[in-house]
């Protein structure tokens, strides 16, 4: 992650959500302060959005959201059992967690935008990705050029030690076609 949150600011804003939002299922609540009473843990915790494309990941909804009241996805298996995902999480204590938390109004909430960091995981974007590919060949395609044109200069340069007019004929026309392609 490229800016990990501290441990110390997770915890407040689990401490703070837990205070704020009732949850679904109170299993869910239990699962949060697991997670908080565990420095190892926290430092796992990664709050995210679209969190099903992470390898392991936890969503939990406060009761004024119309989703899923908890779901446990990990390496494209789901549960609803938040028992499960507990004795996972205790027993993988190494993997990282991603929580996916749905309460009205999110993107509006500084404690929640504080911490909510990227999901490495998301797919990519095709478009963007289709523009990457496109400027990867213009510039695979620019250095061979460049490349080509260095060695004709150094094959005319040959050509002119040895006097083959015929030669630096062709590779002079050879030259100005390349040279044409930067303009």
């Amino acid at each position: 992650m490229n800016n990990p949150v501290p441990v110390i600011d997770k915890r407040d804003f689990l401490k703070w959500f837990l205070e704020t939002y009732q949850l679904k299922r109170r299993e869910c609540a239990w699962l949060l302060n697991f997670l908080m009473s565990d420095d190892i843990l926290m430092e796992r915790v990664h709050f995210v959005e679209q969190a099903e494309s992470c390898p392991k990941a936890l969503m939990i909804s406060a009761n004024d959201v119309d989703q899923v009241p908890f779901a446990f996805h990990k390496n494209q298996h789901v549960t609803m059992d938040a028992e499960k995902s507990f004795h996972d999480i205790r027993l993988n204590r190494n993997e990282d967690i991603y929580i996916q938390l749905n309460f009205k109004d999110k993107q509006t909430v500084p404690q929640y935008m504080a911490v909510l960091e990227e999901n490495p995981y998301l797919p990519v974007n095709k478009e963007e990705e289709n523009l990457n590919s496109l400027l990867a060949e213009m510039v695979l395609e620019e250095s061979l050029r460049v490349s080509r044109v260095k060695n004709l200069e150094k094959e005319i340069d040959q050509a002119l030690v040895s006097g083959d007019e015929t030669t630096f004929l062709n590779l002079a026309k050879k030259y100005s076609e390349l040279k044409a392609l930067e303009e």
